[in-house]
């Protein structure tokens, strides 16, 4: 009789239940077996819970894509990790055939899948993943801290493509766990000032707490008025966290500047002029996932210097699944990380 284990499984139409499973057996020569050790919750799990889902997944998968894990068993053709070791894991399996994969763009892989999403993820003491998907992280590094190696990933990939110099200003529209990552990326960098644009109350204390310049309550504050006057004809950067705010972006960001869409909202309707980007030199960028960003950010974890940690609000054994998605629904958390 084979062992089972508990893990949040998603059951389709916003449904997910907390049940017992068959525990995962090693039988391909280049996978792992882990046992995880943190994992947290991330807006797609809120998007693929919600009624109509804003993002699609398998049912019967196990959900969890953000985790850290440590390596219980290897296969045969697995040379770079041995067990003990301690691993972040890149959840987007890329097929490396088709016309993006071969010419580098991987993040727009046709075939691509997903642990967590498509295929069994983290929320659950054990999982078998690629050992390709895998990048050792020092064991000094806290569980919770490497469990946010997924998101920065992302972030880190996007940040990149802001090229920005310690002179310049950056506004970022959204203060959740993605723009607080890109408010931490861009003090780390040296911007000259940081501007964080929030609704929610609480999210915007969280970004003064990470050392933002200023913040604004889009519902109470023209923008422009704010913050133009500081940092005169506009700010440098602009990135949208949120996927609904070019129109704001374009507002905000100096002629010749530039605008990072990383936010996804499929259902936001085009609001904005193409006659006011070009007219203005606008550089608007749109940034999906990430490509090799996975190197860098275990570098950056190690050293220990970016706070992360910050950002985890809220921490939760796998029980408590309902309890962690009700907090970050209502907007009442920044992260939440679950123990298995």
């Amino acid at each position: 009789m084979s062992k089972t284990m508990p893990a949040v499984v998603f059951q389709g139409q916003g449904r997910w239940s907390l049940e017992n499973v068959p525990q995962p057996v090693l039988s391909a020569d280049d996978d792992a077996l882990l046992e995880v050790e943190r994992a947290g919750i991330c807006g797609t799990d809120l998007h693929i819970l919600s009624v109509p889902p804003g993002h699609p997944a398998t049912p019967g998968s196990i959900l969890g894509h953000e985790y850290v894990a440590k390596v219980a068993e290897v296969g045969s053709n697995v040379a770079h990790l041995q067990p003990g070791d301690r691993v972040v894991i890149d959840p987007n399996l890329t097929c490396g055939y088709c016309a993006s994969c071969r010419q580098g763009r991987t993040n727009n892989c046709e075939n691509m899948t997903t642990l967590g999403i498509f295929r069994h993820g983290g929320l659950a003491k054990l999982n078998i993943a690629p050992a390709k998907a895998l990048y050792k992280i020092s064991s000094e590094v806290e569980p919770e801290r490497a469990a946010l190696a997924e998101p920065l990933s992302c972030v880190l990939h996007a940040f990149e493509k802001a090229s920005i110099l310690p002179s310049e200003s950056v506004a970022i529209l959204g203060g959740g766990p993605i723009g607080l990552l890109f408010l931490l990326l861009f003090q780390g960098a040296g911007a000259r000032a940081v501007y964080v644009v929030e609704p929610a109350d609480w999210r915007r204390k969280m970004a003064e707490q990470c050392g933002a310049d200023a913040t604004f309550d889009p519902r109470e504050t023209d923008l422009k008025a704010a913050i133009g006057p500081a940092s005169g004809e506009g700010v440098d950067v602009v990135v949208d966290a949120v996927g609904r705010c070019l129109a704001d972006a374009i507002e905000l960001v100096r002629p010749g500047g530039r605008i990072i869409l990383f936010g996804m909202d499929q259902k936001a309707a085009p609001v904005t002029r193409q006659y006011d980007i070009a007219r203005r030199e606008i550089t608007v960028m749109g940034s999906f996932i990430q490509r090799t960003a996975f190197p860098n950010v275990v570098r950056i974890l190690e050293a220990g210097k970016l706070p992360v940690e910050k950002l985890i609000t809220h921490r939760f054994g796998l029980s408590e699944f309902g309890q962690a998605l009700e907090l970050l629904g209502q907007g009442r958390a920044v992260k939440a990380i679950l123990e298995p």
